[in-house]
């Protein structure tokens, strides 16, 4: 990620030729020597993401910590300051916004603790410099629930208590304590696997403590060669560990939780200690507490994100929350293809496919008034329904925001070589934009978009067929170029049992209510050719109502062909079941018919009690 920085700004700690000049620097130096070791750890993200194998062999270290610090040096590159407070206090805030992962909610916090230190100071020298950076390593140690040695703590507490030595001996020249505590710090890290098993098992050092040191080493490059460390392009490296052996985390077994979950929460006075409290009644680990008293960036892995968020809800707003599928993430460690498929949660995809297949799942958000949701992660389909029936405030869905699509795209190319987005039709939603957007901006090379112009069954067909040929060996070209085939020959009809819940979202007029019920009405619909659901015809009464949609359905498709089918019931399993029974016996050569939970997709427009079903021609092989 290119970082701009302005280089006409005024600069004072440039090195003489002869004599090096004390170095304390302002916020101009320090906003750049902070870009410098920013951009030496983004260049060597994939390099850490492959040495990850604590707390959780997922392969995504790098990636979070780039993507924290992305957003910390995206608002410094913007800032033209000379106070240091001012610039501290931006980056600690953003970096509390933006973190990541277990490692990035740590330096969060670390710079938070760096910021609370250096308040009204102007410029840095040794004294202030060794405060801040211990008051930054206590606030980290704090932050973390469970703290473990021989991770990005024990990196940064040897790096503090070397500043404190030399400045006990009287060292007050900030380049010479800062370079002997960068070595302190480059020998904790290669101590690493000695204090960990896991880590001496794989023959690596920690991924965490990795990025730190590489953040501190850009950091002395700015340091030593003042400006000029700006032009230098960082290179890509690779690590070994004790061994020399650079380690295949895919050998190492994933989280004992599945979902690393994070949020946002925001009050007037947070309670650290009462949301801590809250937080450890809850089944789940890698807890990490990062922010202050008005904000804290919440990391935690659980199987069931919701029971963070709502036990959350109670101290205060949640905001950014994100939910990542680290068995997902782990299988992708497995998995020797080139091309990793990724899908948003619009598709309705059965679970023991999702099991077993490479596939990475986008969630939609969705909300009910004020309270928001992730799609299928933090409020399942069977949640979804007992909500749109007893809550009176429609359900609305959103877009993911384009930091989601960012971090799964920038983890996986990080592992793959190309990346095929699957996605819900451009008619319905903004959010194939949105990973557009993201593709564009990350490598539009390797990224590939597909507008699917369907959703739900008809989406997670396609989806199924894209994740089935990528285990197969297919590359990126070939994907896509049958996938564009299949799409035309697609087909998805629905019927809408009680339009009520249509007529409450405002898709159909109301006066059309009483005169369905009053006739018994069906409404029939079919996703058109530009990827909009639209009513095709009706049918008379409730009665076999799954046995007469299967007949007319039948009849319309063409001969001769084998079909895939996938049924989707939106909260009514008897009747889902009574539809495949029923496609089964009248298409006999059917090489697939599997049902599944429709979501939110279909669901919030179509309501309980509404069916939906696609049809694919089968692949040739």
């Amino acid at each position: 990620m290119n970082i701009a920085i302005p280089l006409d700004l005024p600069c004072v700690d440039l090195p003489c030729a002869r004599v090096m000049p004390r170095f304390q620097p302002g916020g101009y130096a320090l906003k750049r020597a902070l870009i410098c070791g920013i951009r030496r750890l983004l260049a060597r993200r994939e390099a850490i993401n492959k040495i990850n194998v604590f707390p959780v062999a997922d392969g995504d270290t790098g990636s979070n910590l780039a993507f924290t610090l992305s957003a910390v040096g995206d608002a410094l590159g913007s800032m033209r300051t000379a106070c240091v407070d001012t610039l501290l206090r931006r980056a600690a805030s953003e970096a509390i916004d933006g973190a990541r992962g277990n490692s990035g909610a740590i330096l969060a916090q670390f710079l938070q603790g760096i910021s609370d230190s250096l308040k009204n100071v102007s410029r840095i020298d040794a004294s202030s410099l060794t405060n801040a950076i211990s008051c930054g390593s206590m606030q980290a140690r704090l932050a973390v629930a469970q703290p473990v040695d021989g991770t990005i703590l024990s990196v940064i507490g040897r790096f503090a208590e070397c500043l404190r030595q030399q400045r006990a001996a009287g060292i007050d020249d900030l380049r010479e304590i800062y370079g002997r505590a960068l070595q302190s710090a480059r020998e904790a890290l290669a101590a690493t696997p000695q204090q960990l098993a896991v880590l001496r098992k794989a023959g690596v050092v920690d991924a965490g403590a990795q990025g730190f040191v590489e953040l501190l080493e850009g950091i002395q490059q700015y340091i030593q060669r003042g400006r000029a460390a700006l032009t230098d392009h960082a290179q890509e490296t690779s690590y070994a560990g004790a061994d020399g052996v650079l380690s295949d985390s895919a050998k190492f077994d994933a989280a004992s939780h599945r979902y690393c979950s994070e949020c946002v929460l925001s009050a007037d006075d947070l309670d650290r200690d009462a949301v801590r409290a809250a937080l450890d009644q809850l089944a789940g680990s890698s807890l990490v507490m990062a922010g202050t008293r008005e904000k804290l960036r919440i990391h935690m892995h659980l199987d069931q994100p919701e029971t963070l968020f709502a036990t959350l809800a109670q101290f205060g707003r949640i905001s950014a929350h994100k939910a990542d599928d680290m068995r997902a993430q782990n299988r992708s460690l497995h998995v020797s293809n080139t091309v990793a498929i990724v899908v948003d949660s619009a598709a309705d995809i059965p679970a023991a496919t999702l099991e077993h297949l490479p596939l990475h799942v986008v969630p939609v958000r969705l909300n009910f008034g004020a309270q928001d949701y992730l799609d299928k992660i933090s409020l399942s389909s069977s949640a979804f329904y007992r909500e749109l029936r007893e809550n009176p405030i429609a359900p609305r869905t959103s877009q993911p925001p384009p930091g989601d699509f960012r971090r799964l795209f920038e983890f996986l190319l990080a592992h793959h070589a190309e990346v095929v987005y699957v996605g819900l039709s451009r008619a319905l939603s903004g959010t194939l934009q949105a990973g557009e957007a993201v593709a564009a901006r990350l490598d539009a090379q390797r990224i590939h978009v597909i507008d699917t112009r369907n959703a739900s069954c008809g989406q997670g067909l396609l989806a199924i067929q894209a994740a089935q040929r990528a285990m197969q060996g297919w590359s990126a070209a070939q994907i896509v170029a049958e996938l564009r085939t299949s799409l035309l020959q697609i087909q998805t009809h629905a019927y809408i049992r009680d339009i009520s819940y249509a007529v409450r979202g405002g898709r159909i007029p109301p006066w059309t209510l009483p005169l369905t019920r009053w006739l018994k009405l069906v409404p029939l619909a079919k996703m058109g050719v530009h990827g909009r659901l639209k009513v095709r015809g009706i049918l008379r009464g409730t009665d076999r109502l799954p046995e007469r949609f299967a007949q007319d359905l039948v009849k319309r498709l063409p001969t001769g062909r084998r079909w895939q089918v996938l049924v989707g019931h939106c909260d009514c399993l008897d009747e889902g079941e009574r539809l495949c029974a029923e496609i089964k016996r009248r298409l006999p050569e059917l090489q697939s018919c599997d049902l599944v939970e429709a979501g939110s997709a279909i669901g919030a427009h179509a309501g309980p009690g509404s069916m939906v079903v696609s049809f694919m021609p089968a692949p040739i092989a």
